[in-house]
């Protein structure tokens, strides 16, 4: 990625072209239980959230691996613009309840006819590795997603 496009190799950018109209992607974006049937990996499932989608409003959820274990994430709302983009602070909370490191998600949402381009950039990782991470798990997360649209 180049330095003039804004981008460093510690920025992600993760594309998918949803079979479904922007409105639509945007609410199942911003309903909380809407949400909570998508958001996390392939196989993971959402135990208990708390949601204040709103610029300066907060966010945390809890959600199960396969094997059981139990991940927290969290952070605040940044900017909220229907139905085209959202932004937000996302950090992994440990279960003293510190949080890891903080990165900065804008999920932009773009109509294509019928469909959806969404565009999820997230930057601020302090490693390539940990970046390499966050793409394996959005990239599931968006992956389900899509498949979540289709019911919709």
């Amino acid at each position: 990625m180049s330095a003039s496009s804004g981008m460093t190799d510690r920025d992600l950018v993760v594309t998918r072209l949803i079979d479904a109209p922007r409105p639509l992607v945007f609410k199942a974006w911003t309903d909380p239980v809407r949400i909570a049937r998508w958001w996390g990996p392939k196989g993971f499932v959402t135990v208990d959230y708390d949601m204040d989608i709103r610029p300066g409003g907060s966010y945390r959820f809890r959600m199960r691996s396969p094997e059981g274990t139990d991940h927290r994430k969290r952070g605040v709302y940044r900017e909220i613009v229907e139905p085209e983009r959202i932004v937000f602070t996302f950090a992994w909370e440990q279960p003293d309840g510190r949080l890891g490191l903080e990165t900065l998600i804008t999920v932009t949402l773009e109509a294509e006819g019928a469909k959806t381009r969404l565009t999820l950039h997230q930057t601020g990782f302090d490693t390539i590795a940990w970046r390499d991470d966050h793409q394996i798990g959005w990239t599931s997360c968006l992956e389900r997603f899509a498949e979540y649209m289709t019911t919709q």
